[in-house]
């Protein structure tokens, strides 16, 4: 009986930190982000440029394989849906990399890097732990995906085709 209950206990724990969120932390938005201009803004700040818009938000570094693979979905992606928006956070290590990844990639939408890099307060306030990672906010600010992969590009645009 002992046995049923730890293991009862040891998946409903896994599957509420699996939980889809629909709401940012208040830690993750008071966060300050570090903007192309080399100005600090939290994340709420950023977030309320999106206030009535879908939005889709890929974390990503330069330094990453997988991310740079994904690009090209990426780019498809906002081909078929320009009606959303799009917000890249980097967690890369340092501001030169960062700005010079966005230029040799080519990435349209708005660029801010992570402070702390992957691991950080803001990395750990979004539950990172891969990149890339995507996150799909509705319109009404409400998080609709919050754990998004580069294989999951066919639940990305689905998501996607429902908020239209």
């Amino acid at each position: 009986m002992k046995q049923i209950a730890l293991l009862l206990f040891a998946v409903i724990t896994f599957s509420c930190s699996q939980a889809q969120k629909t709401n940012f932390s208040k830690e993750a938005l008071s966060q300050k982000l570090l903007a192309t201009d080399d100005s600090q803004v939290t994340f709420k700040n950023i977030l309320k440029k999106y206030k009535g818009k879908t939005l889709v938000i890929e974390v990503w570094a330069s330094w990453c394989g997988d991310c740079v693979k994904a690009m090209p979905k990426v780019k498809e992606l906002q081909a078929s849906h320009p009606e959303a928006s799009y917000l890249f956070l980097s967690a890369d290590k340092t501001a030169d990399k960062w700005k010079i990844g966005i230029e040799k990639h080519e990435l349209k939408g708005d660029h801010f890097m992570m402070n702390d890099g992957m691991k950080g307060v803001f990395g750990k306030a979004i539950d990172l732990d891969w990149i890339p990672r995507y996150i799909i906010v509705d319109k009404t600010g409400k998080i609709v995906l919050y754990r998004a992969i580069e294989t999951d590009f066919d639940k990305i645009n689905e998501t996607l085709s429902s908020l239209k």
